[in-house]
Protein backbone atom coordinates (compact mmCIF):
# COMPACT_ATOMS: atom_id res chain seq x y z
CA UNK A 1 0.00 0.00 0.00
CA UNK A 2 1.37 3.39 -1.02
CA UNK A 3 1.99 5.66 1.95
CA UNK A 4 0.52 9.18 2.14
CA UNK A 5 3.08 11.90 1.50
CA UNK A 6 2.54 15.53 2.55
CA UNK A 7 5.16 16.57 0.00
CA UNK A 8 3.38 14.88 -2.91
CA UNK A 9 0.04 16.22 -1.70
CA UNK A 10 1.46 19.72 -1.56
CA UNK A 11 2.82 19.40 -5.08
CA UNK A 12 -0.61 18.25 -6.27
CA UNK A 13 -2.31 21.24 -4.66
CA UNK A 14 0.19 23.65 -6.22
CA UNK A 15 -0.26 22.03 -9.64
CA UNK A 16 -4.04 22.28 -9.36
CA UNK A 17 -3.80 25.92 -8.32
CA UNK A 18 -1.52 26.75 -11.22
CA UNK A 19 -3.89 25.05 -13.64
CA UNK A 20 -6.79 27.08 -12.20
CA UNK A 21 -4.91 30.37 -12.54
CA UNK A 22 -3.95 29.52 -16.11
CA UNK A 23 -7.56 28.84 -17.05
CA UNK A 24 -8.46 32.52 -17.07
CA UNK A 25 -7.93 35.94 -15.46
CA UNK A 26 -8.19 36.11 -11.70
CA UNK A 27 -11.22 38.18 -10.72
CA UNK A 28 -11.62 40.20 -7.55
CA UNK A 29 -14.39 39.05 -5.24
CA UNK A 30 -17.27 41.42 -6.05
CA UNK A 31 -20.95 41.38 -5.30
CA UNK A 32 -23.27 40.79 -8.23
CA UNK A 33 -24.41 43.86 -10.16
CA UNK A 34 -27.85 45.18 -9.22
CA UNK A 35 -30.31 43.78 -11.76
CA UNK A 36 -33.60 45.29 -12.98
CA UNK A 37 -36.08 44.76 -15.77
CA UNK A 38 -37.32 48.24 -16.73
CA UNK A 39 -34.66 50.84 -15.93
CA UNK A 40 -31.64 51.68 -13.80
CA UNK A 41 -30.16 54.67 -11.98
CA UNK A 42 -26.70 54.74 -10.39
CA UNK A 43 -25.49 57.80 -8.51
CA UNK A 44 -23.09 58.73 -5.72
CA UNK A 45 -25.84 59.28 -3.13
CA UNK A 46 -28.57 56.78 -2.29
CA UNK A 47 -31.36 59.34 -1.83
CA UNK A 48 -30.66 60.89 -5.23
CA UNK A 49 -30.73 57.45 -6.86
CA UNK A 50 -34.12 56.76 -5.27
CA UNK A 51 -35.44 60.06 -6.65
CA UNK A 52 -34.37 59.05 -10.16
CA UNK A 53 -35.94 55.60 -9.96
CA UNK A 54 -39.27 57.09 -8.83
CA UNK A 55 -39.24 59.35 -11.89
CA UNK A 56 -38.73 56.33 -14.15
CA UNK A 57 -41.49 54.42 -12.36
CA UNK A 58 -43.89 57.31 -12.97
CA UNK A 59 -43.27 57.15 -16.72
CA UNK A 60 -40.48 59.68 -17.05
CA UNK A 61 -37.62 59.02 -19.40
CA UNK A 62 -33.88 58.97 -18.68
CA UNK A 63 -33.60 62.74 -19.22
CA UNK A 64 -36.39 63.46 -16.74
CA UNK A 65 -34.63 61.24 -14.22
CA UNK A 66 -31.27 62.90 -14.93
CA UNK A 67 -32.74 66.34 -14.19
CA UNK A 68 -34.34 65.15 -10.94
CA UNK A 69 -31.15 63.40 -9.84
CA UNK A 70 -29.05 66.45 -10.69
CA UNK A 71 -31.11 68.74 -8.50
CA UNK A 72 -31.35 66.14 -5.72
CA UNK A 73 -27.57 65.69 -5.61
CA UNK A 74 -27.21 69.46 -5.13
CA UNK A 75 -28.99 68.91 -1.81
CA UNK A 76 -27.80 65.51 -0.56
CA UNK A 77 -24.28 65.46 -2.01
CA UNK A 78 -23.00 69.01 -1.34
CA UNK A 79 -19.36 68.01 -1.73
CA UNK A 80 -19.82 67.74 -5.49
CA UNK A 81 -23.52 67.75 -6.42
CA UNK A 82 -24.30 71.25 -7.50
CA UNK A 83 -26.21 74.10 -9.00
CA UNK A 84 -23.20 76.32 -8.32
CA UNK A 85 -20.89 74.51 -10.74
CA UNK A 86 -21.13 72.97 -14.19
CA UNK A 87 -20.72 69.80 -16.19
CA UNK A 88 -21.42 67.66 -19.23
CA UNK A 89 -24.10 65.27 -20.43
CA UNK A 90 -23.43 62.55 -23.01
CA UNK A 91 -26.48 60.62 -24.20
CA UNK A 92 -27.78 58.29 -26.84
CA UNK A 93 -31.49 58.37 -27.53
CA UNK A 94 -33.56 55.27 -28.19
CA UNK A 95 -33.69 56.23 -31.89
CA UNK A 96 -29.88 56.23 -32.10
CA UNK A 97 -29.38 60.00 -31.95
CA UNK A 98 -26.22 60.95 -30.04
CA UNK A 99 -26.06 64.22 -28.10
CA UNK A 100 -23.67 66.15 -25.88
CA UNK A 101 -24.60 69.10 -23.69
CA UNK A 102 -21.82 71.39 -22.45
CA UNK A 103 -22.85 73.32 -19.34
CA UNK A 104 -19.29 73.84 -18.14
CA UNK A 105 -18.53 76.96 -16.08
CA UNK A 106 -17.15 80.03 -17.88
CA UNK A 107 -14.55 82.59 -16.91
CA UNK A 108 -16.17 85.86 -15.80
CA UNK A 109 -16.05 88.70 -18.31
CA UNK A 110 -13.64 90.55 -16.02
CA UNK A 111 -11.16 87.65 -15.96
CA UNK A 112 -7.59 88.13 -17.16
CA UNK A 113 -4.84 85.71 -18.13
CA UNK A 114 -2.60 86.71 -15.21
CA UNK A 115 -5.26 87.11 -12.51
CA UNK A 116 -3.68 84.46 -10.26
CA UNK A 117 -0.08 85.69 -10.61
CA UNK A 118 1.88 87.98 -8.29
CA UNK A 119 3.94 90.98 -9.43
CA UNK A 120 6.84 88.63 -10.22
CA UNK A 121 4.71 86.43 -12.48
CA UNK A 122 4.45 83.54 -10.03
CA UNK A 123 1.22 81.71 -9.18
CA UNK A 124 -0.25 82.85 -5.85
CA UNK A 125 -0.86 79.66 -3.90
CA UNK A 126 -4.55 78.95 -3.32
CA UNK A 127 -5.92 82.00 -5.14
CA UNK A 128 -7.52 79.93 -7.91
CA UNK A 129 -8.80 77.29 -5.49
CA UNK A 130 -10.29 78.92 -2.38
CA UNK A 131 -12.54 81.96 -2.18
CA UNK A 132 -14.70 84.07 -4.46
CA UNK A 133 -11.99 84.86 -7.03
CA UNK A 134 -11.80 81.12 -7.84
CA UNK A 135 -15.44 81.00 -8.97
CA UNK A 136 -16.49 80.55 -12.60
CA UNK A 137 -19.96 81.36 -13.95
CA UNK A 138 -22.16 78.36 -13.01
CA UNK A 139 -23.76 76.33 -15.81
CA UNK A 140 -25.63 73.43 -14.17
CA UNK A 141 -29.09 74.99 -14.03
CA UNK A 142 -28.87 76.07 -17.68
CA UNK A 143 -27.79 72.55 -18.70
CA UNK A 144 -30.45 70.68 -16.73
CA UNK A 145 -33.18 73.00 -17.96
CA UNK A 146 -32.14 72.59 -21.61
CA UNK A 147 -32.07 68.80 -21.20
CA UNK A 148 -35.56 68.82 -19.70
CA UNK A 149 -37.05 71.21 -22.25
CA UNK A 150 -35.60 69.51 -25.32
CA UNK A 151 -35.44 65.83 -24.37
CA UNK A 152 -37.56 65.34 -21.25
CA UNK A 153 -41.28 64.63 -20.94
CA UNK A 154 -42.23 65.78 -17.43
CA UNK A 155 -43.02 69.17 -15.89
CA UNK A 156 -40.25 71.07 -14.17
CA UNK A 157 -42.14 71.33 -10.87
CA UNK A 158 -42.51 67.57 -10.61
CA UNK A 159 -38.80 67.03 -11.18
CA UNK A 160 -37.66 69.62 -8.63
CA UNK A 161 -40.18 68.70 -5.94
CA UNK A 162 -38.08 65.89 -4.41
CA UNK A 163 -34.99 68.11 -4.15
CA UNK A 164 -37.02 70.92 -2.59
CA UNK A 165 -38.44 68.55 0.00
CA UNK A 166 -34.99 67.18 0.85
CA UNK A 167 -33.65 70.72 1.27
CA UNK A 168 -36.50 72.16 3.32
CA UNK A 169 -37.31 69.15 5.49
CA UNK A 170 -33.73 67.93 5.63
CA UNK A 171 -32.27 64.46 5.37
CA UNK A 172 -30.62 62.20 7.91
CA UNK A 173 -26.85 62.00 7.56
CA UNK A 174 -25.10 58.67 7.19
CA UNK A 175 -21.45 57.92 7.88
CA UNK A 176 -20.35 58.69 4.32
CA UNK A 177 -22.15 62.05 4.39
CA UNK A 178 -20.56 63.00 7.71
CA UNK A 179 -17.11 61.93 6.52
CA UNK A 180 -17.40 64.24 3.50
CA UNK A 181 -18.53 67.22 5.55
CA UNK A 182 -15.71 66.62 8.03
CA UNK A 183 -13.09 67.19 5.31
CA UNK A 184 -13.99 70.90 5.21
CA UNK A 185 -14.86 71.76 8.83
CA UNK A 186 -12.11 74.37 9.10
CA UNK A 187 -13.07 75.95 5.76
CA UNK A 188 -16.75 76.14 6.67
CA UNK A 189 -15.82 77.93 9.89
CA UNK A 190 -14.09 80.67 7.87
CA UNK A 191 -17.18 81.38 5.72
CA UNK A 192 -20.25 82.45 7.76
CA UNK A 193 -22.74 81.50 5.03
CA UNK A 194 -21.27 77.99 4.83
CA UNK A 195 -20.92 77.61 8.59
CA UNK A 196 -24.61 78.42 9.09
CA UNK A 197 -25.53 75.42 6.93
CA UNK A 198 -22.79 72.83 7.10
CA UNK A 199 -21.83 73.14 10.77
CA UNK A 200 -24.19 72.29 13.63
CA UNK A 201 -23.93 75.30 15.96
CA UNK A 202 -20.26 75.57 15.05
CA UNK A 203 -19.53 71.86 15.43
CA UNK A 204 -19.28 69.08 12.82
CA UNK A 205 -22.45 67.12 12.14
CA UNK A 206 -22.74 63.56 13.48
CA UNK A 207 -24.30 60.44 12.03
CA UNK A 208 -28.08 60.43 12.54
CA UNK A 209 -28.43 64.21 12.65
CA UNK A 210 -30.48 66.05 10.02
CA UNK A 211 -29.06 68.53 7.53
CA UNK A 212 -31.64 71.20 6.63
CA UNK A 213 -30.95 73.73 3.84
CA UNK A 214 -33.76 76.31 3.85
CA UNK A 215 -31.96 78.85 1.66
CA UNK A 216 -31.20 76.24 -0.98
CA UNK A 217 -34.84 75.17 -0.86
CA UNK A 218 -35.92 78.74 -1.69
CA UNK A 219 -33.43 78.86 -4.56
CA UNK A 220 -34.77 75.57 -5.94
CA UNK A 221 -38.32 76.93 -5.63
CA UNK A 222 -37.31 79.93 -7.75
CA UNK A 223 -35.94 77.57 -10.40
CA UNK A 224 -39.07 75.40 -10.19
CA UNK A 225 -41.24 78.46 -10.78
CA UNK A 226 -39.18 80.37 -13.37
CA UNK A 227 -36.79 77.83 -14.89
CA UNK A 228 -33.27 79.03 -15.72
CA UNK A 229 -34.41 82.65 -15.18
CA UNK A 230 -35.02 81.77 -11.54
CA UNK A 231 -31.26 81.26 -11.19
CA UNK A 232 -29.68 83.56 -13.79
CA UNK A 233 -31.97 86.56 -13.20
CA UNK A 234 -33.68 88.12 -10.21
CA UNK A 235 -32.87 87.68 -6.51
CA UNK A 236 -30.75 84.52 -6.77
CA UNK A 237 -28.35 85.92 -9.37
CA UNK A 238 -28.21 89.24 -7.51
CA UNK A 239 -27.30 87.45 -4.26
CA UNK A 240 -24.53 85.41 -5.93
CA UNK A 241 -23.09 88.55 -7.55
CA UNK A 242 -23.26 90.46 -4.26
CA UNK A 243 -21.54 87.58 -2.45
CA UNK A 244 -18.82 87.48 -5.10
CA UNK A 245 -18.09 91.20 -4.95
CA UNK A 246 -18.16 91.26 -1.14
CA UNK A 247 -15.57 88.46 -1.09
CA UNK A 248 -13.18 89.91 -3.68
CA UNK A 249 -14.64 88.01 -6.66
CA UNK A 250 -15.43 89.39 -10.12
CA UNK A 251 -18.81 87.88 -11.01
CA UNK A 252 -21.32 90.37 -12.43
CA UNK A 253 -24.91 90.17 -13.65
CA UNK A 254 -23.60 90.38 -17.22
CA UNK A 255 -21.89 87.01 -16.67
CA UNK A 256 -25.24 85.42 -15.84
CA UNK A 257 -27.02 87.18 -18.71
CA UNK A 258 -24.61 85.80 -21.32
CA UNK A 259 -24.41 82.19 -20.08
CA UNK A 260 -25.74 79.56 -22.53
CA UNK A 261 -25.47 75.77 -22.66
CA UNK A 262 -23.89 74.49 -25.86
CA UNK A 263 -25.05 71.39 -27.72
CA UNK A 264 -22.04 69.86 -29.46
CA UNK A 265 -21.23 66.75 -31.47
CA UNK A 266 -19.80 64.03 -29.20
CA UNK A 267 -16.42 62.40 -29.76
CA UNK A 268 -16.79 58.94 -31.33
CA UNK A 269 -14.37 56.08 -31.94
CA UNK A 270 -14.32 52.28 -32.07
CA UNK A 271 -12.58 49.73 -29.86
CA UNK A 272 -12.61 45.99 -30.57
CA UNK A 273 -16.12 46.04 -32.08
CA UNK A 274 -17.63 48.53 -29.60
CA UNK A 275 -18.51 52.12 -30.47
CA UNK A 276 -17.50 54.80 -27.96
CA UNK A 277 -19.55 58.01 -27.58
CA UNK A 278 -17.90 60.51 -25.25
CA UNK A 279 -17.22 64.13 -24.36
CA UNK A 280 -15.67 66.64 -26.83
CA UNK A 281 -13.79 69.85 -25.95
CA UNK A 282 -13.93 71.74 -23.67
CA UNK A 283 -13.64 68.27 -22.18
CA UNK A 284 -10.40 66.53 -22.93
CA UNK A 285 -12.00 63.25 -21.88
CA UNK A 286 -13.35 61.84 -25.12
CA UNK A 287 -10.28 62.66 -27.20
CA UNK A 288 -7.80 61.32 -24.64
CA UNK A 289 -9.93 58.22 -24.05
CA UNK A 290 -10.14 57.44 -27.76
CA UNK A 291 -6.42 58.11 -28.23
CA UNK A 292 -5.54 55.64 -25.47
CA UNK A 293 -7.99 53.02 -26.75
CA UNK A 294 -6.60 53.38 -30.27
CA UNK A 295 -3.06 52.85 -29.00
CA UNK A 296 -4.01 49.85 -26.86
CA UNK A 297 -6.07 48.19 -29.60
CA UNK A 298 -2.79 47.18 -31.20
CA UNK A 299 -1.72 45.11 -28.16
CA UNK A 300 -3.09 41.68 -27.13
CA UNK A 301 -4.13 42.81 -23.65
CA UNK A 302 -6.33 39.80 -22.94
CA UNK A 303 -3.65 37.24 -23.68
CA UNK A 304 -1.04 39.25 -21.77
CA UNK A 305 -3.27 38.93 -18.71
CA UNK A 306 -4.93 41.31 -16.27
CA UNK A 307 -2.29 43.37 -14.45
CA UNK A 308 0.64 41.59 -16.08
CA UNK A 309 3.74 43.77 -16.10
CA UNK A 310 3.72 43.88 -19.90
CA UNK A 311 0.06 44.87 -20.11
CA UNK A 312 0.43 47.52 -17.42
CA UNK A 313 3.51 48.89 -19.19
CA UNK A 314 1.58 49.39 -22.43
CA UNK A 315 -1.31 51.04 -20.58
CA UNK A 316 1.01 53.46 -18.75
CA UNK A 317 2.68 54.43 -22.02
CA UNK A 318 -0.70 55.00 -23.72
CA UNK A 319 -1.68 57.27 -20.82
CA UNK A 320 1.65 59.12 -20.95
CA UNK A 321 1.30 59.93 -24.64
CA UNK A 322 -2.39 60.84 -24.49
CA UNK A 323 -1.83 63.30 -21.63
CA UNK A 324 0.91 65.12 -23.53
CA UNK A 325 -1.65 65.90 -26.21
CA UNK A 326 -4.40 66.54 -23.67
CA UNK A 327 -2.33 69.09 -21.78
CA UNK A 328 -1.01 71.03 -24.76
CA UNK A 329 -3.41 70.93 -27.69
CA UNK A 330 -6.95 71.07 -26.27
CA UNK A 331 -9.15 73.92 -25.10
CA UNK A 332 -12.50 75.66 -25.46
CA UNK A 333 -13.53 75.26 -29.14
CA UNK A 334 -14.81 78.85 -29.20
CA UNK A 335 -11.24 80.03 -28.58
CA UNK A 336 -8.89 77.42 -30.04
CA UNK A 337 -8.86 74.99 -32.95
CA UNK A 338 -8.66 71.51 -31.47
CA UNK A 339 -6.86 68.93 -33.68
CA UNK A 340 -9.60 66.40 -32.92
CA UNK A 341 -9.52 64.32 -36.09
CA UNK A 342 -5.75 63.95 -35.92
CA UNK A 343 -5.66 62.95 -32.25
CA UNK A 344 -8.33 60.25 -32.56
CA UNK A 345 -7.05 58.89 -35.88
CA UNK A 346 -5.93 55.26 -35.72
CA UNK A 347 -2.93 56.01 -37.95
CA UNK A 348 -1.75 58.56 -35.37
CA UNK A 349 -2.16 55.95 -32.65
CA UNK A 350 -0.09 53.54 -34.72
CA UNK A 351 2.74 56.09 -34.93
CA UNK A 352 2.69 56.45 -31.14
CA UNK A 353 2.62 52.68 -30.71
CA UNK A 354 5.68 52.40 -32.95
CA UNK A 355 7.55 54.75 -30.63
CA UNK A 356 6.76 52.75 -27.48
CA UNK A 357 9.52 50.37 -26.48
CA UNK A 358 8.11 47.04 -25.24
CA UNK A 359 10.63 46.74 -22.41
CA UNK A 360 11.43 50.33 -21.51
CA UNK A 361 9.40 53.13 -19.93
CA UNK A 362 9.18 56.44 -21.73
CA UNK A 363 10.78 59.48 -20.11
CA UNK A 364 8.18 62.20 -19.80
CA UNK A 365 10.56 65.18 -20.00
CA UNK A 366 11.91 63.80 -23.28
CA UNK A 367 8.41 63.59 -24.77
CA UNK A 368 7.20 67.03 -25.79
CA UNK A 369 4.46 68.57 -27.94
CA UNK A 370 5.69 69.48 -31.40
CA UNK A 371 8.20 66.64 -31.35
CA UNK A 372 7.43 63.37 -33.17
CA UNK A 373 5.13 61.57 -32.73
CA UNK A 374 3.28 64.45 -31.02
CA UNK A 375 3.34 67.02 -33.79
CA UNK A 376 0.66 69.09 -34.98
CA UNK A 377 -11.88 67.39 -9.04
CA UNK A 378 -14.02 67.29 -7.19
CA UNK A 379 -16.86 65.93 -9.18
CA UNK A 380 -19.71 63.45 -9.21
CA UNK A 381 -21.26 61.27 -11.87
CA UNK A 382 -24.53 59.47 -12.48
CA UNK A 383 -25.73 57.05 -15.16
CA UNK A 384 -29.33 56.33 -16.19
CA UNK A 385 -31.01 54.03 -18.73
CA UNK A 386 -34.78 53.89 -19.20
CA UNK A 387 -37.19 51.25 -20.48
CA UNK A 388 -37.14 52.68 -24.02
CA UNK A 389 -33.35 52.51 -24.36
CA UNK A 390 -32.45 56.17 -23.76
CA UNK A 391 -29.03 56.24 -22.09
CA UNK A 392 -27.80 59.32 -20.21
CA UNK A 393 -24.35 59.85 -18.68
CA UNK A 394 -23.84 63.00 -16.59
CA UNK A 395 -20.69 64.27 -14.91
CA UNK A 396 -20.88 67.62 -13.13
CA UNK A 397 -18.58 69.34 -10.73
CA UNK A 398 -17.65 72.00 -8.21
CA UNK A 399 -14.04 71.03 -9.11
CA UNK A 400 -12.50 70.60 -5.66
CA UNK A 401 -14.37 68.95 -2.75
CA UNK A 402 -17.01 71.58 -1.81
CA UNK A 403 -15.71 73.82 -4.59
CA UNK A 404 -14.26 77.18 -3.55
CA UNK A 405 -15.52 76.45 0.00
CA UNK A 406 -17.78 79.49 -0.05
CA UNK A 407 -21.58 79.75 -0.16
CA UNK A 408 -23.46 82.65 -1.72
CA UNK A 409 -25.21 84.20 1.28
CA UNK A 410 -28.98 83.82 1.26
CA UNK A 411 -29.03 81.24 -1.57
CA UNK A 412 -27.60 78.06 -0.04
CA UNK A 413 -25.55 77.65 -3.24
CA UNK A 414 -22.01 76.31 -2.79
CA UNK A 415 -19.80 77.84 -5.47
CA UNK A 416 -17.24 76.16 -7.71
CA UNK A 417 -13.49 76.73 -7.98
CA UNK A 418 -13.32 75.70 -11.63
CA UNK A 419 -11.12 78.65 -12.57
CA UNK A 420 -8.26 76.46 -11.30
CA UNK A 421 -8.83 74.22 -14.32
CA UNK A 422 -7.38 76.94 -16.53
CA UNK A 423 -3.65 77.33 -17.09
CA UNK A 424 -2.76 80.01 -14.54
CA UNK A 425 0.82 79.92 -15.81
CA UNK A 426 2.31 77.70 -18.50
CA UNK A 427 4.43 75.03 -16.81
CA UNK A 428 2.86 75.47 -13.35
CA UNK A 429 0.75 72.53 -12.09
CA UNK A 430 -2.85 73.03 -11.03
CA UNK A 431 -4.76 71.41 -8.16
CA UNK A 432 -4.53 67.99 -9.87
CA UNK A 433 -0.87 68.34 -10.85
CA UNK A 434 -1.67 68.93 -14.52
CA UNK A 435 0.94 70.95 -16.38
CA UNK A 436 -0.96 72.65 -19.20
CA UNK A 437 -0.27 74.91 -22.17
CA UNK A 438 -1.28 78.17 -23.85
CA UNK A 439 -4.48 76.78 -25.37
CA UNK A 440 -6.05 76.68 -21.91
CA UNK A 441 -5.02 80.16 -20.70
CA UNK A 442 -7.68 82.27 -19.00
CA UNK A 443 -9.80 84.54 -21.20
CA UNK A 444 -13.11 86.34 -20.55
CA UNK A 445 -16.08 84.08 -21.32
CA UNK A 446 -13.86 81.04 -21.97
CA UNK A 447 -14.59 77.59 -20.56
CA UNK A 448 -11.69 75.82 -18.85
CA UNK A 449 -10.45 72.48 -20.12
CA UNK A 450 -11.95 69.56 -18.22
CA UNK A 451 -11.23 65.87 -17.70
CA UNK A 452 -14.88 64.90 -17.19
CA UNK A 453 -15.67 61.92 -19.43
CA UNK A 454 -19.35 60.91 -19.41
CA UNK A 455 -19.41 58.01 -21.87
CA UNK A 456 -21.77 55.58 -23.61
CA UNK A 457 -20.58 52.38 -25.31
CA UNK A 458 -22.80 50.89 -27.99
CA UNK A 459 -22.86 47.72 -30.04
CA UNK A 460 -24.97 47.31 -33.18
CA UNK A 461 -26.29 50.81 -32.53
CA UNK A 462 -27.66 50.05 -29.04
CA UNK A 463 -26.22 51.19 -25.68
CA UNK A 464 -24.43 48.42 -23.79
CA UNK A 465 -22.48 50.41 -21.17
CA UNK A 466 -23.11 53.82 -19.60
CA UNK A 467 -20.41 55.12 -17.30
CA UNK A 468 -18.43 57.97 -15.83
CA UNK A 469 -16.63 59.04 -12.67
CA UNK A 470 -15.35 61.99 -10.66
CA UNK A 471 -11.67 62.34 -9.84
CA UNK A 472 -10.05 65.32 -11.59
CA UNK A 473 -7.24 64.34 -13.94
CA UNK A 474 -7.77 60.66 -13.03
CA UNK A 475 -11.26 60.61 -14.56
CA UNK A 476 -10.09 59.69 -18.05
CA UNK A 477 -7.85 56.81 -16.99
CA UNK A 478 -10.55 55.45 -14.66
CA UNK A 479 -13.07 55.35 -17.51
CA UNK A 480 -10.37 53.68 -19.62
CA UNK A 481 -9.79 50.99 -16.98
CA UNK A 482 -13.51 50.25 -16.69
CA UNK A 483 -13.83 49.79 -20.46
CA UNK A 484 -10.72 47.60 -20.66
CA UNK A 485 -11.99 45.50 -17.77
CA UNK A 486 -15.26 44.62 -19.47
CA UNK A 487 -14.00 44.39 -23.06
CA UNK A 488 -10.55 42.81 -22.68
CA UNK A 489 -10.79 41.02 -19.35
CA UNK A 490 -14.40 39.73 -19.43
CA UNK A 491 -15.38 41.20 -16.06
CA UNK A 492 -18.92 41.85 -14.92
CA UNK A 493 -19.77 45.53 -14.65
CA UNK A 494 -19.42 45.40 -10.85
CA UNK A 495 -16.04 43.62 -11.04
CA UNK A 496 -14.88 46.23 -13.55
CA UNK A 497 -15.88 49.06 -11.22
CA UNK A 498 -14.37 47.42 -8.13
CA UNK A 499 -10.99 46.48 -9.61
CA UNK A 500 -7.99 48.50 -8.32
CA UNK A 501 -6.73 51.16 -10.73
CA UNK A 502 -3.63 53.15 -11.66
CA UNK A 503 -2.95 56.49 -13.30
CA UNK A 504 -0.26 58.31 -15.28
CA UNK A 505 -0.66 61.86 -16.66
CA UNK A 506 2.72 62.60 -18.34
CA UNK A 507 3.79 65.09 -15.67
CA UNK A 508 4.80 64.38 -12.96
CA UNK A 509 6.63 61.34 -14.34
CA UNK A 510 5.09 58.96 -11.79
CA UNK A 511 2.46 56.23 -12.13
CA UNK A 512 0.17 56.07 -9.10
CA UNK A 513 -1.38 52.74 -8.12
CA UNK A 514 -4.22 52.03 -5.73
CA UNK A 515 -3.55 49.50 -2.97
CA UNK A 516 -3.49 45.90 -4.30
CA UNK A 517 -3.49 47.07 -7.96
CA UNK A 518 -0.25 45.18 -8.64
CA UNK A 519 1.80 42.55 -6.86
CA UNK A 520 5.28 43.31 -5.48
CA UNK A 521 6.96 41.28 -8.22
CA UNK A 522 4.98 43.07 -10.94
CA UNK A 523 6.00 46.38 -9.42
CA UNK A 524 9.63 45.29 -9.47
CA UNK A 525 9.40 44.36 -13.15
CA UNK A 526 7.93 47.78 -13.95
CA UNK A 527 10.66 49.54 -11.98
CA UNK A 528 13.28 47.55 -13.90
CA UNK A 529 11.67 48.86 -17.11
CA UNK A 530 12.24 52.41 -15.83
CA UNK A 531 8.78 53.24 -14.47
CA UNK A 532 8.47 55.47 -11.40
CA UNK A 533 5.85 53.94 -9.13
CA UNK A 534 3.97 55.36 -6.15
CA UNK A 535 1.20 53.78 -4.12
CA UNK A 536 -1.77 56.00 -3.33
CA UNK A 537 -5.20 55.94 -1.73
CA UNK A 538 -8.29 54.62 -3.58
CA UNK A 539 -9.41 57.07 -6.23
CA UNK A 540 -12.60 57.91 -8.10
CA UNK A 541 -16.16 56.66 -7.78
CA UNK A 542 -17.44 55.01 -10.96
CA UNK A 543 -21.19 54.77 -11.62
CA UNK A 544 -21.93 52.33 -14.45
CA UNK A 545 -24.83 50.48 -16.07
CA UNK A 546 -24.49 47.50 -18.40
CA UNK A 547 -27.40 46.69 -20.70
CA UNK A 548 -28.27 43.13 -21.72
CA UNK A 549 -26.29 40.99 -19.26
CA UNK A 550 -23.97 41.40 -16.25
CA UNK A 551 -20.93 41.05 -18.53
CA UNK A 552 -20.24 41.30 -22.25
CA UNK A 553 -20.80 37.82 -23.61
CA UNK A 554 -22.68 36.79 -20.47
CA UNK A 555 -26.31 35.77 -20.11
CA UNK A 556 -29.20 37.80 -18.67
CA UNK A 557 -30.43 36.96 -15.19
CA UNK A 558 -34.10 36.11 -15.71
CA UNK A 559 -36.01 38.92 -17.41
CA UNK A 560 -33.57 41.60 -16.23
CA UNK A 561 -32.06 43.85 -18.91
CA UNK A 562 -30.18 46.39 -16.77
CA UNK A 563 -27.22 45.80 -14.45
CA UNK A 564 -26.01 48.62 -12.23
CA UNK A 565 -22.67 48.99 -10.45
CA UNK A 566 -22.00 51.57 -7.76
CA UNK A 567 -18.36 52.03 -6.78
CA UNK A 568 -17.78 50.92 -3.16
CA UNK A 569 -14.94 53.38 -2.57
CA UNK A 570 -17.00 56.23 -1.05
CA UNK A 571 -19.80 54.33 0.66
CA UNK A 572 -22.59 56.81 -0.17
CA UNK A 573 -23.89 55.70 -3.57
CA UNK A 574 -26.55 53.31 -4.79
CA UNK A 575 -27.45 51.36 -7.92
CA UNK A 576 -31.21 50.82 -8.11
CA UNK A 577 -33.70 49.83 -10.76
CA UNK A 578 -37.26 48.61 -11.00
Amino acid sequence: MKQFSWASAGRAVVAAALAWFAAGPLQAASRAPVAAENGMVVSAQALATQVGVKVLQRGGNAFDAAVAVGYALAVVYPAAGNIGGGGFMTAQLADGQKIFLDFREKAPLAATADMYLDKNGNVVDGLSVVGQLAVGVPGTVSGLELAREKYGTMKRRALLAPAIALAERGFVLGQGDVDQLATRTADFAKDPASAAIFLNHGQPFAVGQTLVQKDLGRTLRAISRDGADGFYKGPVAAAIVASSQAGGGILAQADFDQYKTRELAPIECDYRGYHVVSAPPPSSGGIALCEMLNILEGYPLKSLGFRSAQGVHYQIEAMRHAYIDRNHYLGDPDFVKNPTEHLIDKAYAASIRASIEPDRAGISKDLQPGVAPHEGSNTTHYSIVDQWGNAVSVTYSLNDWFGARVTAAGTGVLLNDSMDDFTSKVGAPNLYGLVQGQTNRIAPGKRPLSSMTPTVLTRDGKPVLVLGTPGGSRIITTVLHTILNVVDYDMTVQEAVDAPRFHMQWMPDVSTFEPFAISPDTRQLLVEMGHHISMGRPINHVEAIMVGAPSFGGKPVGANRFYGADDPRYGTGLALGY
